[in-house]
């Protein structure tokens, strides 16, 4: 069982009502859902699927289709009517998981970097869910050439007008909704783009590292084939740790982090002379330009 776990069931069925179920759509209220199923075994460990019925007001029949869901992404575990919390780095990396983090830090992150996008460029865009919230801004620095192995981006900009959409193929990944491998790599070098957004799990001694090591190396050709390497990291990622490692915050020509980050950190990133960009978490209006600080 995750023992980070702060966020309380009702304080997450909150925050999810408020941002998906507004939309009265069917999916979204599947999805809420079964982010909200997550969160709980995930606070309990394990629990009985009937609990989860009693809990959630729903069928056995919706609960074990939403279950078998969140088993085939990697984030539960069902055996004979018990559903139980996968390991913690299949968590971790499971888009379904990532999705309801650090979402304000996510979205002020986003926002500041956008002042490095200009029409025209052909740009890769991996499958982070940080990376995913730049896509409500491309609209406005069309036309773009958008390059990308995450299904839920590519969903994202399918019908926005000026994008050209190039969708990276290889081997699709239900924990990451996204294609990683070694076709995937492979026609990412056949490719070379003006910019690269790229995010990872977690930040150690100033590499960034994540749990995939095909993660590392679809993100790591990404990075190989751009011009300007731009890594977007909120400031809980100085705080976790992963296994593999892709590269060097020095081999980023850019890091945007949020103001949250603390002191020691900057002053470290400062003296190693990384070029940080401050997103602030407070302050921006919506559709405003981001008043990030460059340090």
């Amino acid at each position: 069982m995750r023992d980070d776990v702060e966020v309380s069931i009702e304080e997450t069925v909150e925050r999810l009502v408020g941002s998906q179920i507004a939309s009265d759509s069917r999916h979204a209220r599947q999805l809420a859902r079964r982010q909200m199923i997550a969160e709980a075994v995930m606070a309990e460990g394990t629990m009985r699927i009937e609990d989860l019925t009693e809990r959630f007001g729903i069928s056995l029949m919706t609960v074990h289709r939403d279950i078998d869901e969140l088993v085939a992404r990697g984030l539960l575990r069902k055996t004979r009517g018990i559903v139980s919390a996968a390991p913690t780095s299949l968590i971790e990396s499971s888009d379904v998981y990532r999705v309801t983090r650090q979402a304000a830090e996510k979205k002020a992150i986003a926002l500041a970097a956008m002042q490095f996008v200009e029409p025209g460029q052909a740009i890769f865009m991996d499958d982070s869910t940080t990376v995913l919230q730049m896509a409500a801004h491309l609209p406005a620095r069309v036309p773009l050439t958008i390059i990308t192995n995450s299904l839920a981006l590519m969903n994202e900009l399918k019908a926005v007008r000026d994008v050209s959409l190039l969708g990276l193929g290889g081997q699709f990944y239900n924990w990451c909704n996204a294609f990683i491998g070694r076709m995937t790599t492979a026609e990412i070098g056949r490719l070379r783009a003006d910019r690269v957004f790229l995010s990872l799990a977690a930040i150690t001694d100033d590499l960034v590292f994540h749990q995939s090591p095909e993660m590392v190396e679809t993100k790591r050709a990404m990075f190989d084939s751009a011009a300007m390497r731009i890594l977007l990291a909120d400031h809980t990622k100085f705080e976790r740790r992963a296994l593999h490692a892709m590269g060097s915050l020095s081999e980023f020509d850019v890091v945007i982090v949020d103001d949250a980050l603390p002191e020691p950190h900057l002053d470290r990133l400062r003296r190693k002379g990384i070029n940080i960009v401050l997103a602030p978490l407070h302050g921006t209006l919506p559709g405003e330009p981001a008043r990030s600080t460059i340090l």
